[in-house]
């Protein structure tokens, strides 16, 4: 199959054809992206707009500067002017007491603000647009074996269904992924009516060594301006404890209750919340998953994988729809440079070596998290509280971690900045 597709270069005027099975935020992004450049794009997703919009939240999908500069470089950030932003990250560490005290707190502003647009918006959103200026959107449930006649018939396929069973082609890579099982328990839901925090709008981020994370932040909805609430619960831990929640409203209940009792100055803002819809919560679980970015099929013909298909994150740092643009920039910028040459293996596995080259800062610094946090970790956190410039610096790596790996995930390199910011101050 190699050969078919090598034999079927295009010449300098004739149009390539690339399919791209998912409609998510990097699957859509590049359709996009290559239609505007004027490439054949065709997109095959299993659900269309309407079940995409009447169906239950996919994400908590919050996208900082640098992701969401993507959407404006290709003129597709439809949502920017009515999204609320988020302003600045607050992260808060309770004591182990149990007192309800606060043995870490600080804040600090994003140099730029964040966005979360619900992809129940989003996506059936660029869907449409993609259909408008004359996208071939097919509806179908994508399998393997549809995979080998959609390479015959397009000079390139890309599998960004990263929630799908299609997965599976693609091999772990037990190098770059060191979990094996799920690290978290996850819940998510989508509220009304939260108290505003003081000063500025924030990802409210808070962490109980052993027990879990939360955090809550301001989004746009199908309803309108809302807020996610984001729960990581250590496996076996108090907040692994969503197995007996039936409906919306007690998952809402068990929500704040959850806070309560372990985070109680968030608890004291949920008096008045309400669900947004009763398809604004969400339940899951699932191990942080590198894969070999390349598949061969039974054909001999080889698919690139995008995304979550081969870069599947915990979310408990916030960075899987960023690290979903990113891939999803680079990976339209590799074939938009690839010209008329053929898109075999070995440029595929260039291109998912590009897009690694920056997500592999955001996969380590996320996985480095799942785990309890080291003595370094701890002191630096303390001392965000004490030193701006600490907290300021923590805050914007949400932005662009790879800046954390000069201060923050290295013992000797956090020693150096402590004494460098505490001298200085």
């Amino acid at each position: 199959m190699r050969s078919r597709m090598s034999s079927r270069r295009k010449g300098r005027h004739e149009i390539r054809k690339v399919l791209i099975v998912g409609a998510g935020q990097a699957g859509l992004q590049v359709a996009l992206g290559l239609q505007k450049s004027g490439y054949d794009v065709t997109v095959v997703t299993d659900r269309t707009g309407e079940e995409v919009k009447q169906g239950r939240v996919l994400s908590s999908q919050c996208m900082f500067d640098a992701a969401l500069q993507n959407e404006r470089d290709l003129s597709i950030n439809f949502w920017e002017e009515e999204c609320p932003l988020v302003e600045g990250i607050s992260f808060t560490v309770p004591t182990p007491d149990g007192s309800g005290d606060k043995a870490i707190a600080f804040a600090s502003r994003l140099d730029a603000y964040a966005q979360a647009v619900d992809q129940r918006i989003k996506m059936p959103g660029w869907m449409d647009v993609f259909a408008e200026r004359g996208g071939n959107l097919v509806i179908h449930p994508a399998t393997a074996d549809d995979l080998d006649s959609y390479s015959a018939d397009n000079d390139l396929v890309i599998v960004a269904a990263g929630k799908t069973d299609l997965v599976s082609i693609f091999e772990r890579d037990a190098e770059k992924s060191p979990y094996e099982v799920p690290m978290r328990a996850l819940a998510l839901t989508y509220v009304n009516g939260l108290e505003p925090r003081p000063e500025y709008t924030a990802v409210a981020f808070n962490l109980a060594p052993g027990v879990g994370e939360y955090f809550v932040f301001p989004a746009l909805t199908t309803t309108g301006p809302c807020e996610i609430m984001v729960f990581e619960g250590v496996p076996d831990g108090p907040m692994d404890s969503w197995g007996d929640i039936s409906s919306p409203e007690q998952h809402l209940e068990h929500s704040v209750q959850l806070l309560k009792n372990i985070f109680p100055w968030e608890g004291d803002r949920c008096d008045n919340v309400s669900l947004t819809d009763s398809n604004g919560i969400l339940t899951g679980r699932f191990p942080p998953t590198v894969r070999h970015p390349v598949a061969t099929l039974s054909s001999g013909s080889h698919v690139l994988g995008l995304a979550d298909t081969v870069m599947l994150n915990d979310p408990i740092t916030g960075q899987g729809s960023n690290n979903a643009s990113k891939a999803a920039a680079a990976y339209l910028k590799s074939i938009l440079d690839r010209g008329d040459e053929p898109f075999d293996a070995e440029w595929m596995q260039a291109t998912f070596d590009a897009a690694w080259d920056e997500i592999q800062y955001s996969t380590m610094w996320t996985n480095a998290l799942l785990g309890p946090p080291p003595d370094h970790v701890l002191e630096l956190l303390g001392a965000a509280g004490q030193f701006q410039p600490i907290a300021q610096r923590f805050v914007n790596g949400f932005n662009d971690p790879r800046d954390f790996f000069d201060w923050f995930m290295f013992p000797d390199k956090a020693e150096a900045y402590l004494a460098e910011v505490s001298g200085a101050a």
